[in-house]
């Protein structure tokens, strides 16, 4: 077991400082010391199983992330009933029925949302995280929430839920500091919550009164009873509504951002995407019967989530002391589990700096560790829209790239950096270039 001391390193770049780190441990489990915390840093495959399936108990979503992130979405982020009740719900909502019911409704708003981008866009840069959130914002607040939120009120919300998710990294990094100590982004991060709480609580209050004008998620929230038969409070309901949309569009957003990065910087895969979106859909609009074909693009889309990690890490804490490959895990330590990290493994992944989608074809993912790949993370806690993404982010990319070719404008290469989720260090700049035009 190696121990490091890189509380500095850390703080100011992590995303770097845990890159070396994973590096040098090679896989072995590893203390890093941050001074007063030395949590247990995890990339193994097995390793990962076994806090995070095996032994799951063990190692509940308690501190480091979960402490400021239920601040945003309640104890959504947590453990216990309330959040085994509201996983049921979600669920539910995002079986593969319920998706496959609901795709070529969201592909309509889709297509909707591409056409307003190239109105607006006039062949000029646009920022393209705030261009795939507005269309992202579309689908979910068509399939999700019906008519009951303006798209105005979806900017407002979308604003002020990806300033509180960019404003909790120093929290992430320094778990043990209490919340009566002021860190960078905790005037940002407050600001942000009330903001959200601005638009959702109305929303509730007006769902209560019954004044629905279709079914939705904040229905649905409502109606909800756990198995004594209980309700959702309305701060219940307000969680779960916010849990589901930033699920839905920061994600999301963020992963279709990398994309066009990845295709502007690998012609050779590019040119591989756009010849199976014109032969798979030639003129017609994408819609659900052209996703089972559309494989070479989930492959990238599935690699693109390996190299840029959305959730660059997955935090937990031991209740008591455990042993892990002959190694003893203190209770009341905190477990660092990196998805970035175990994504770079080179017995996991050969030749893991290479952007290569077809690590995901049926026959090189045979018998891989099925806690290899986390892009949504894993065990009991794995992300239940995986699916929802899946369809959503082939939808947006096989409609934009049906008509346009995006070109990045940024001058020098674009880097991740760690947030809530990995995001590009600097706005990504895109030109939405037609198709057949020279």
């Amino acid at each position: 077991m190696l121990s490091f001391r890189h509380v500095r390193k850390v703080l100011r770049e992590p995303l770097e400082t845990f890159e070396r780190l994973g590096q040098e441990a090679n896989g072995e489990i590893t203390r890093v010391n941050l001074g007063v915390s030395r949590p247990y840093l995890l990339t193994r495959p097995e390793h990962v199983q076994h806090v995070l399936r095996d032994n799951a108990a063990n190692y509940p979503r308690e501190g480091m992330m979960w402490k400021p992130l239920t601040r945003l979405v309640g104890e959504i982020a947590g453990e216990g009933s309330e959040w085994a009740l509201n996983r049921g719900i979600f669920q539910r909502l995002l079986s593969g029925p319920n998706i496959a019911s609901v795709t070529d409704e969201m592909a309509r708003t889709i297509a909707e949302g591409v056409g307003h981008l190239a109105e607006r866009a006039g062949g000029d840069p646009v920022d393209s995280q705030a261009e795939m959130t507005r269309i992202v914002q579309r689908a979910i607040i068509r399939i999700f929430f019906g008519g009951r939120i303006s798209l105005t009120e979806a900017d407002h919300l979308a604003d002020a839920i990806r300033t509180a998710t960019r404003s909790i990294g120093f929290r992430m990094l320094l778990p043990f500091v209490p919340l009566s100590v002021p860190l960078p982004g905790d005037r940002s991060f407050k600001s942000a919550v009330r903001a959200v709480d601005e638009v959702i609580f109305p929303l509730v209050e007006e769902a209560r009164r019954g004044e629905a004008k279709e079914r939705d998620i904040v229905s649905m929230l409502i109606e909800t009873k756990d198995e004594q038969g209980r309700s959702l409070n309305d701060q219940q309901v307000r969680d779960g509504v916010v849990a589901m949309f930033t699920a839905g569009t920061e994600t999301t957003a963020t992963a279709l951002t990398w994309l066009w990065v990845v295709l502007d910087s690998h012609p050779e895969i590019a040119d591989r995407v756009y010849s199976e979106i014109d032969e798979v859909l030639g003129t017609e609009a994408p819609g659900r019967s052209h996703l089972p074909e559309l494989r070479y693009t989930k492959m990238v889309i599935q690699e693109l989530l390996r190299v840029y990690s959305v959730g660059w890490v997955i935090p937990r804490t031991s209740v008591a002391d455990d042993v892990i490959d002959g190694v003893k895990i203190k209770g009341g330590s905190t477990i660092l589990i990196s998805p970035y990290l175990t994504h770079r493994l080179h017995d996991v992944w050969p030749h893991p700096e290479v952007f290569d989608p077809e690590r995901f074809s049926h026959s090189r993912s045979k018998g891989r560790h099925r806690f290899a790949y986390m892009a949504f993370g894993a065990g009991a806690h794995q992300c239940v829209g995986t699916l929802f993404f899946t369809v959503e982010a082939q939808l947006i990319a096989s409609t934009l790239l049906q008509r346009f070719r995006p070109v990045v404008r940024n001058e020098n290469p674009i880097k991740p950096q760690v947030r809530l989720t990995l995001i590009p260090k600097e706005q990504v700049q895109i030109v939405l270039e037609p198709v057949g035009r020279s």
